[in-house]
């Protein structure tokens, strides 16, 4: 089991050199739209950054200009400076929905499907693991159960404009902690094909207080090492969101 180092490298896989300005955008604004690094937060250092994404800093460079130009983030200088984080998630748009869901059409299915696939699958893995790993009593076990507790924390105490990036942190951190990192670019992948769609929505308050408990009883199941309770957890967790995209796109 490996407790991440960064959410960063979930998301910052190496850009391809053929189109390394274009893929490093896409890299930076997934970053930024998945609210790995969220609002007023500041990116790690360039050369940090442009050694995860594989790409010379002069690339990089320009690529946070064109997000610089677009409102996405914001630059500074001097010893407090670095590349900050601007954007905020839209408030939803009844206008907005109706466009998503004739764009859609079958890509929603598709990509409920594909997330089920992968969060179920990454809960189960990570519950077996914890199992394991609490009877050989493993040194890292600790760091990964407190991982996971301190993101569960935090987005069962969200607040209507933070929860779906919080959300979004607690379960990429499952995917995270399996150690896998072709899974967790996997669910990170899945949630952004999702992000516009789930962006459009209200975000509900009894939604919020009904995934409480199913963020708790996701977290029960991993920790005690139930393979299938977890498998079973996020389903039903799953299948909430997915009710709602349809209800609000039909």
């Amino acid at each position: 089991m490996t407790v991440p180092v960064t959410d960063l490298t979930t998301v910052l896989r190496p850009a391809r050199e053929g189109n390394a300005f274009e893929e490093t955008v896409e890299r930076l604004l997934a970053v930024v739209k998945l609210g790995v690094i969220g609002p007023g937060e500041r990116f790690p250092a360039e050369r940090e950054l442009a050694a995860q994404l594989g790409v010379s800093r002069l690339t990089l460079r320009e690529a946070i200009r064109a997000l610089h130009e677009a409102g996405y983030v914001s630059s500074r200088r001097g010893r407090l400076g670095g590349t900050f984080v601007t954007y905020t998630r839209p408030a939803p748009d009844s206008g907005e929905v109706r466009r998503l869901a004739l764009e859609a059409g079958d890509k929603l299915a598709d990509a409920l499907t594909f997330r089920h696939a992968v969060e179920t699958g990454a809960a189960e893995i990570l519950a077996a693991e914890f199992g394991g790993r609490f009877a050989a009593a493993e040194p890292d076990t600790d760091r990964a159960l407190a991982t996971l507790k301190s993101r569960l924390a935090d987005v069962n105490r969200a607040g209507l404009a933070d929860y779906r990036r919080l959300d979004t942190l607690f379960h990429l951190s499952i995917a995270e902690l399996t150690g896998s990192t072709l899974l967790a670019t996997a669910c990170a992948d899945a949630r952004m094909r999702l992000n516009d769609l789930l962006n459009a929505i209200p975000v509900l308050q009894r939604n919020i207080e009904h995934t409480t408990s199913q963020h708790e009883a996701i977290v029960t199941a991993i920790v005690t090492g139930d393979a299938a309770g977890a498998r079973t957890a996020v389903a039903e967790h799953l299948e909430g969101t997915a009710a709602l995209l349809r209800g609000f796109l039909a």
